[in-house]
């Protein structure tokens, strides 16, 4: 008897690791892993963010709120802030902040693309508080200049979708982490810094067209290229993704 027990709960193991799933979750954090195990950086993700790899992508899951407050919040939710940004000419849009479904799937090894394809409108990559990143176009090549102001206190909005989203420098980050810390990843698995580096407040003319550069970071000593927000056009993102992008769903 003792020996056909053992047997049924090798099976049982078997067949657990045969479907991909790991028999094992640290309680502890938000990531868990499949065959693979989540880099360290991605522990800097809020832990409402699901977090898993394969080996070959990194998959982070997020209903897309943000965790902090905002105007577009219903005025009944605890979480309503009315608008106290310092933009004068702010107007709010007719879009409210919805739960969405983002399943984000980037390398887990990022990789150069020769052919640099042009970001979406729509995510474009993730922020380490689970919100969506946005590129630096209102429309189909449509500037900003008059969709900022409805950009609330912490420089996102929601779009007609009730997703919310940052197309630029997202304030409740910068200035709870430093105007110098991870902010999150692109579609393509490579990561987005705040402004600042080594002391210096950076600009659009300090990086290449894609807005962004190859060095080291407080999470890549051994260095890896990396993305910049700056106050200027275009704010994130440049003339497309550097690397390979991954998927996202929602």
């Amino acid at each position: 008897m003792k020996t056909r027990i053992v047997q049924l709960l090798t099976i049982t193991v078997c067949v657990g690791m045969l479907s991909g799933m790991s028999c094992k979750k640290d309680t502890n954090s938000n990531t868990s892993t499949t065959n693979a195990i989540v880099p360290d950086v991605f522990k800097k993700f809020a832990t409402a963010v699901v977090i898993s790899s394969d080996g070959s992508f990194i998959t982070l899951k997020s209903n897309g709120v943000p965790d902090h407050k905002s105007c577009y919040f219903a005025t009944t939710d605890s979480r309503y802030e009315a608008y106290n940004g310092s933009n004068p000419a702010f107007s709010k849009n007719p879009n409210s902040i919805g739960t969405k479904s983002f399943v984000f799937k980037i390398p887990a090894n990022p990789a150069v693309d020769a052919t640099h394809q042009p970001t979406p409108l729509g995510p474009i990559g993730i922020a380490v508080n689970g919100v969506a990143i946005y590129n630096q176009y209102a429309g189909p090549n449509q500037p900003l200049t008059n969709e900022i102001n409805s950009f609330d206190q912490n420089n996102g909005h929601p779009d007609p979708t009730a997703t919310y989203h940052y197309h630029v420098e997202p304030l409740y980050i910068t200035l709870n982490k430093t105007k110098s810390a991870l902010i999150g990843f692109l579609l393509d698995g490579f990561p987005v810094y705040g402004p600042s580096e080594n002391g210096k407040t950076l600009v659009s003319a300090d990086l290449d067209t894609y807005h962004g550069h190859t060095g080291v970071t407080a999470d890549y000593p051994n260095g890896i290229y990396h993305y910049h927000i700056t106050a200027d056009a275009p704010y994130i993102n440049g003339a497309g993704f550097y690397g390979t992008k991954g998927s996202v769903t929602q």
